[in-house]
């Protein structure tokens, strides 16, 4: 992998990360490309490369959300009660995830990492936004509960939902978003709900990811070329999170839908002809 290889991976996964239209999908295309499946070894860093540089993207949200994060470690530390609810909320939100992925992991990668999965996430995560950003009371306006509103039931059934991003191409941001917004929560609420779920959720498969696969990824990734990509996820990440929520707000999930439409097409044009496929890890 070379420079400009590691910035436009970086680049692909600061902007697709928080938006819900499936960041595995785009960095599958992506990585084909470029080139950089070629061989299974070069495929599986590159994979790992793409975890990793996640990192970027945790940071961004960190940053952006840096005064909601103080209030979370304040409640943490028993200094403020809605940090302290909002912490409980966020880790019972991850509990799901963290328990049916380590669980599911082998199933996962051998019946799902494959293109036709991919694609049928694509699609039907793509029809469910375009149902929901129709709802006039889903995804606009600031109708509903807000952040400090959100119960542990609530909080659960967001963390249950969350699991089905474990199905490569469905989009961790779709479907928590999608799965707050049902639960009465306003847009910009269930955005940054998600965000911060996403904080915890991301970092520990990064964390994993480095444990498991570092060693081998760095045999073909340059340290310098995994700064890039991280610094150019972080810089994209911050960008694309501001003018999701912006768009989230004013016009609801629809639009992202119908762009996830485009990105199924595409992506069951290539398989479909045979010029995309995709390996299940080891």
């Amino acid at each position: 992998m070379n420079w400009w290889q590691a910035l436009i991976l970086g680049v692909v996964e600061g902007v697709t990360e928080y938006l819900p239209v499936s960041s595995t999908g785009h960095l599958i295309l992506v990585a084909w490309l470029l080139g950089l499946d070629q061989t299974s070894q070069l495929k599986q860093a590159t994979d790992t490369f793409t975890i990793v540089i996640q990192f970027g993207a945790i940071l961004a949200v960190f940053l952006l959300y840096r005064r909601r994060m103080w209030q979370v470690a304040k409640g943490v530390m028993g200094r403020d009660e809605q940090g302290a609810k909002l912490a409980v909320n966020l880790f019972v939100a991850f509990l799901p995830a963290a328990v049916f992925g380590l669980l599911l992991v082998d199933v996962i990668e051998r019946f799902l990492f494959k293109p036709w999965p991919v694609v049928g996430a694509l699609f039907v995560g793509a029809w469910l936004m375009v149902a929901v950003g129709k709802g006039r009371r889903f995804g606009r306006g600031e109708n509903g509960l807000g952040l400090e509103q959100i119960t542990l039931p609530v909080a659960v059934m967001i963390g249950t939902g969350q699991c089905l991003a474990m199905w490569p191409g469905t989009s961790r941001s779709m479907i928590t978003i999608v799965a707050a917004l049902l639960l009465g929560l306003r847009a910009k609420a269930a955005a940054e709900f998600s965000f911060l779920l996403g904080l915890i959720t991301l970092s520990a498969a990064t964390g994993y990811k480095i444990v498991v696969d570092g060693q081998q990824m760095l045999q073909h990734v340059d340290v310098a070329h995994l700064t890039l990509g991280v610094v150019a996820a972080t810089i994209s990440a911050a960008i694309a999170v501001r003018w999701f929520v912006a768009i989230l707000t004013r016009r609801g999930l629809a639009p992202f839908g119908w762009y996830r439409m485009v990105l199924a097409l595409v992506w069951a044009v290539s398989v479909g002809a045979g010029w995309l496929t995709v390996q299940a890890g080891p």
